[in-house]
């Protein structure tokens, strides 16, 4: 039975420092639409339906940017599963392999 052992960088994100993460993007583009907000009452011309534009679709960027899922994708695998040589992963216990038991 070989011994595979998991390498730190092949975990995912904690779910703290995702939705941390998520947090942060939202908040920023948040804020980018306040200053679209506050410009409209400065600006004329085309400047103006730039930031209304702003104002009005970066709710939906925030949103989506917020949810998204993490682009990582990464197989975590049972502790105490092994593999074998023709690929199938299955548990350790002798009792899930009654043909290993003849």
């Amino acid at each position: 039975m070989a011994h595979q052992s998991t390498n730190i960088t092949s975990l995912p994100r904690s779910p703290v420092d995702d939705r941390h993460s998520r947090m942060i993007k939202y908040t920023v583009t948040m804020c980018i639409r306040l200053v679209c907000i506050a410009l409209c009452l400065v600006v004329q011309g085309w400047w103006l339906v730039v930031c209304i534009a702003g104002a009005v679709f970066l709710p939906y960027v925030a949103v989506v940017l917020a949810n998204a899922a993490n682009s990582k994708t990464v197989d975590v695998e049972r502790p105490g599963s092994i593999v074998r040589a023709d690929g199938d992963q299955s548990a350790d216990h002798p009792a899930d392999h009654p043909a290993d038991q003849q």
